[in-house]
């Protein structure tokens, strides 16, 4: 790996650690992780919905889809809350998505944001709705990874789920992340054991990259990667107290 793509995963943010009152319930060091916990491949759930980020979703599935090439145990796929169908994304992208709603079958959900700021579409319209903030907080277990790009941590914070918690997002809603009452670290991913979330836009390709070298029990896969994509994870990672470093 290079230096600069090895100093930005072994970093810990300026934010500091966190005090006791702002730790988690459950530390993160109580739940199993990685291949050595799983009898089968990563599988990887990115929820979709209209407004949705392109570049929010389509990171994160070009790495997992490319550590599966590369001999990675892992499968990803798009779901969404209205079942299989086509999803016009921010910028009028159409993507079929060909499954519908089961984080119960999933190891890792990623929430991409998108349309913040917008009247229609995207997150914002997500959050008036209802539905999807509700789904994600009733798939909450302890051995499902929650994960955001963006202004996906909006759709978590709506569903509860990263109140208390240490998180991040883009850098134009921190504050109203954090006037919900989230735990606002200053790094590109902030990782609080099972809710590891990441910065604007193309910090999908840092979050993806991070956790495929956090739960995959191949150390050179992240490496190739890099190669394969022409791309340096970079920006700090934030871990909370007894996490596993990616």
């Amino acid at each position: 790996m290079a230096p600069a793509a090895a100093a930005a995963v072994g970093a810990v943010g300026a934010g500091g650690i966190a005090s006791a009152a702002e730790r988690p319930a459950r530390a993160p060091e109580d739940r199993k992780r990685g291949a050595a916990a799983r009898s089968g491949p990563l599988r990887v759930q990115i929820v979709m919905f209209d407004g949705v980020e392109e570049q929010d979703y389509i990171a994160p599935f070009e790495v997992f889809s490319a550590a599966k090439k590369i001999g990675g145990a892992v499968e990803t796929s798009y779901v969404s809350l209205d079942g299989p169908r086509t999803v016009e994304s921010a910028y009028g992208t159409k993507i079929v998505v060909g499954k519908g709603w089961e984080p119960q079958s999933a190891d890792l959900l990623v929430v991409p944001g998108g349309g913040w700021g917008s009247p229609t579409g995207g997150v914002p319209q997500e959050i008036r709705r209802g539905a999807l903030p509700k789904a994600l907080a009733d798939a909450k277990r302890p051995d499902l990874i929650m994960t955001s790009i963006c202004t996906g941590a909006m759709l978590l914070s709506a569903a509860g789920l990263t109140k208390g918690r240490n998180c991040t997002t883009h850098h134009k809603v921190k504050d109203e992340l954090r006037n919900q009452g989230g735990v606002v670290r200053d790094g590109r991913i902030v990782d609080d054991g099972d809710l590891v979330t990441s910065g604007g836009i193309t910090s999908g390709l840092d979050l993806a990259l991070y956790l495929v070298q956090r739960e995959l029990d191949n150390s050179t896969i992240p490496t190739s990667l890099e190669l394969m994509l022409e791309y340096e994870r970079r920006g700090t990672v934030w871990r909370a107290p007894g996490t596993t470093a990616g």
